[in-house]
């Protein structure tokens, strides 16, 4: 179960970073135990910034970085690499059909599996919906101005 207080509930899982941004959240499932981490942004300018983040925290493998949109992305993920535990995705506040049509997309896609949990990050006063094919929302999370909602295979 993934909780701050086990330290250990992110031994050995894949993760996909979409809209990765700074890298922060692939990151961060790395430095608690991750085994590796698809980190997946289109912004020529950001995926300098997750290289040199990477390589300023001395990260030399278990991470790719694909510089794509995140549907696009999702389909250039090295063959051979597993369905991810955790999807995170996180794009621009002002984008909000970037989280349907990415969450439509998630629920077709052979990169989850059965166990994976979609993690959604966005603003408070927007609802990315309850259902996305056989995914279904479980959980939302509020921080501030800012919510996080937890997606699974019903």
């Amino acid at each position: 179960m993934l909780t701050a207080g086990n330290p250990t509930a992110l031994a050995g899982s894949f993760w996909i970073d979409l809209y990765a941004g700074t890298g922060a959240v692939g990151i961060e499932a790395l430095s608690r135990g991750a085994a590796r981490v698809c980190f997946v942004e289109s912004s020529p300018a950001a995926v300098q910034i997750i290289h040199e983040n990477l390589t300023s925290l001395q990260i030399t493998s278990r991470f790719d970085v694909i510089r794509a949109d995140a549907l696009e992305g999702l389909g250039r993920i090295r063959a051979g690499i597993p369905p991810a535990d955790y999807v995170f995705l996180d794009p621009p506040y002002r984008l909000e059909h970037a989280y349907l049509s990415t969450l439509d997309f998630l629920a077709g896609s052979p990169r989850l599996k059965q166990t994976s949990i979609v993690i959604t990050e966005h603003r408070k006063k927007f609802d990315p919906g309850e259902k996305f094919g056989r995914l279904t929302r479980y959980r939302t999370l509020h921080q501030g101005e800012a919510a996080l909602s937890f997606f699974r295979q019903a």
